[in-house]
């Protein structure tokens, strides 16, 4: 069964199960975001999964889109709390790595991230990367992290047909650590994220040649059915 994966900018993806229609967004950044094609009442799903607290992940947009669609966020358990609490969305299902939550359209697990998560000063619980099995495909959203050995036991056990890896440098890994994390998932495509949008961020994926991965650089706005 094919997905349809549309790449919303910066680290966010739009991922639909093209036969059930069940979707979920992920870190959607689109207001205040040059490069986002998206505005936040263009977003349909049923679930909003976040990584981690920042702001070019976890954002008003994310809390609309949620409200918009009475849609279910899942995420870490104190950023999940956060927007029943703050927010006014109490449609929640948080969770912490190692753990999964189980949806109607398969399934999201959390991974460890290397990195930090707060939200307007206030800390929003562990960032994490996300596993998604959807449609019959597994996808591995890394988050921002830098590169960590046990990418490769997250390879193994995840198994991901795709592997979404900031390469962006200075807040995630850069083009060097992205290829080497890259070649620890072994995913069948890899898909750099977390570059370009911000000045002092890597403008381009020169050298992002993983050996044995796909990489598939996707534009703002673009959409891809996988498999094709």
């Amino acid at each position: 069964m094919p997905i349809d994966l549309t790449f919303l900018g910066h680290a966010g993806f739009l991922i639909k199960d093209s036969d059930t229609g069940k979707s979920v967004c992920v870190d959607p950044f689109l207001t205040g975001n040059p490069l986002a094609k998206h505005k936040p009442e263009d977003i349909e799903c049923d679930y909003v999964a976040l990584t981690h607290g920042h702001e070019d992940h976890f954002n008003d947009d994310a809390i609309a889109i949620a409200k918009n669609n009475n849609a279910t966020v899942i995420g870490a358990y104190e950023l999940c709390v956060y927007v029943a609490s703050e927010c006014g969305h109490d449609q929640i299902d948080p969770g912490n790595p190692g753990g999964r939550v189980q949806t109607d359209f398969g399934y999201v697990a959390f991974t460890p991230a290397f990195h930090s998560s707060s939200y307007k000063g206030q800390y929003m619980g562990q960032p994490m990367g996300l596993v998604f099995s959807i449609g019959g495909v597994k996808l591995y959203h890394c988050g921002d992290t830098a590169l960590f050995s046990d990418m490769k036991l997250i390879g193994e056990v995840a198994k991901p047909d795709i592997a979404m890896i900031p390469c962006g440098d200075r807040f995630t890994m850069g083009i060097d650590l992205a290829t080497k994390a890259a070649e620890f998932i072994k995913p069948k495509v890899a898909i750099p994220i977390h570059y370009k949008t911000f000045d002092v961020l890597n403008q381009t994926i020169d050298g992002f040649e993983p050996a044995g991965v796909e990489v598939k650089e996707m534009q703002p706005g673009q959409t891809w059915r996988y498999p094709s």
